[in-house]
């Protein structure tokens, strides 16, 4: 058996059966959470603009667990994302019930589960591009990778910002669910802070379990074949 260096990729057969479990029995719930979510959705479009980032993700993930495996903490993560965003996509995020509940509760004049969910957007995406840059960059170590993980973050959330104005544009009234902005003039603006708080928060909250996650076997960096043939780890610079 030929050895492998500390940063080759060894064979999924080398990791616990149950972590080896985990993304599929995550990806099963998904699956079953946004079928379920399209039965007696509030708005069919709605749902469709909140959810298609679960269709498009979900797959990717699922094709790129063998080349490209992520770490438990992750999938984890992002599960829970996408069914934040199923649950906007079935109430729309103005209309769900626990967001209706916490306002009541605390006086407050707008269902907040449109504020959670952006910060939801800023948390979850922080591990994954900290993940993505940890294992394919030289980063590792480096003052930047926090910087540049929030900076992701933030141009994501102004993407989506734009997203929702494109819907509003084109289709005025009817994105009105969409936009949630429940009559507030700065939305945009606090749906982008939100997404800052919850980046920094996945930062300082996680950056150390993160690291013994990937620490984990089956996640070291993969290792990047030079034009002469040497062998060296994609998330390192020099030998």
């Amino acid at each position: 058996m030929a050895a492998t260096t500390p940063y080759s990729v060894p064979s999924p057969a080398g990791t616990p059966a149950s972590r080896r479990r985990l993304p599929a029995v995550l990806a099963v719930a998904v699956t079953a959470a946004l079928v379920v979510s399209r039965f007696g959705a509030a708005d069919p479009t709605t749902w469709l603009l909140e959810t298609v980032w679960v269709m498009v993700g979900l797959p990717l993930v699922v094709l790129s667990r063998v080349r490209f495996p992520l770490s438990g903490l992750l999938c984890g993560l992002l599960a829970a994302h996408a069914l934040v965003l199923v649950v906007g996509g079935h109430y729309t995020y103005a209309e769900v019930p626990a967001g209706d509940w916490v306002r009541d509760w605390l006086g407050w004049d707008r269902n907040p589960y449109d504020r959670f969910g952006h910060l939801v957007q800023g948390f979850v995406p922080a591990v994954l591009v900290r993940e993505l840059l940890l294992r394919t960059s030289p980063l590792r170590g480096s003052r930047w990778l926090p910087v540049l993980t929030v900076c992701a973050c933030l141009a994501f959330s102004a993407v989506f910002e734009m997203l929702e104005w494109l819907a509003a544009v084109t289709g005025g009234e009817a994105a009105d669910a969409f936009l949630g902005t429940q009559g507030d003039v700065w939305d945009t603006q606090w749906d982008m802070f939100c997404a800052l708080i919850g980046a920094l928060s996945a930062l300082l909250l996680l950056s150390r379990v993160h690291d013994r996650a990937l620490a984990r076997p089956g996640l070291e960096w993969p290792v990047r074949r030079s034009r002469a043939g040497e062998e060296t780890p994609a998330g390192r610079v020099g030998p």
